[in-house]
């Protein structure tokens, strides 16, 4: 190829890969801060159940945890974000450097409360700072029945959708009621194992990519656009469906 020129490019917003944003020599010290989202308000939820499991593997990897109880958060749209559970969540989603979601699968997907979770999360920016984008993310399902990845499929499309760096392994755990004991913890065997791998993959993601995530999502299209642009185009009021 002999011609090598971009003249769409716009020169000022391009930049080459810059390695020392990359490999920054100064990293934080701090422990990685990994938020844990679960699916069902069952008294005895077994996404919840394998959400507590996990934040025990994690803590055990070094990381410092916090769940989010769904219990009392409203229907989107059904209330004002300034609502104390949707500050909650939102709070929590900042303080995070990566998450995990388990939800049950019911009817073939995730929960409407999974879902619930997420859609209070906004794509817009907080402060000038977007909450899921650049963190990382790991997915799980409980199933009461036979194994299935529909529910994790679903938060993989979601975590993309949301802008998080969402790793590569995941857990999806079959006939859940038959995987804890009477002190409601995981039983030993190859479920458990891979809930193991699952969080020791999200500890290792979460640490190589938390001090330059701000780099690795940085986008030449929103270079050329900005700030003010994107708030407006990303809060575009809603249509008003007319009688």
């Amino acid at each position: 190829m002999s011609d090598i020129t971009t003249p769409n490019i716009a020169d000022d917003s391009f930049h080459v890969i810059d390695e020392a944003q990359l490999f920054p020599t100064d990293r934080p010290e701090h422990k990685p801060r990994i938020l844990l989202l679960y699916g069902s308000l069952r008294q005895r939820s077994f996404s919840r159940l394998m959400v507590e499991e996990a934040a025990r593997i994690l803590q055990r990897l070094g990381c410092e945890t916090r769940v989010f109880n769904p219990s009392g958060l409203p229907l989107v749209d059904d209330t004002d974000a300034d609502h104390p559970k949707v500050q909650e969540l939102r709070d929590l989603v900042m303080w995070s450097e990566g998450m995990v979601w388990c939800s049950p699968e019911r009817h073939g997907s995730m929960t409407g409360i999974m879902k619930t979770q997420i859609d209070w999360i906004p794509l817009a920016p907080i402060g000038g700072v977007r909450p899921t984008q650049g963190k990382t993310l790991a997915i799980m399902q409980v199933e009461g029945g036979s194994q299935s990845f529909n529910t994790v499929n679903q938060l993989r499309i979601l975590g993309r959708w949301m802008r998080l760096i969402t790793i590569p392994n995941q857990s999806s755990v079959a006939k859940a009621w038959d995987e804890f004991d009477d002190q409601d913890r995981m039983k030993p065997g190859p479920f458990y194992n891979r809930v193991v791998d699952v969080m020791e993959e999200l500890a290792k993601f979460t640490l190589l990519t938390r001090t330059q995530s701000a780099y690795l999502v940085d986008r030449y299209s929103e270079r050329i656009e900005s700030r003010e642009e994107l708030s407006k185009r990303v809060n575009m009021p809603k249509a008003v469906a007319k009688d």
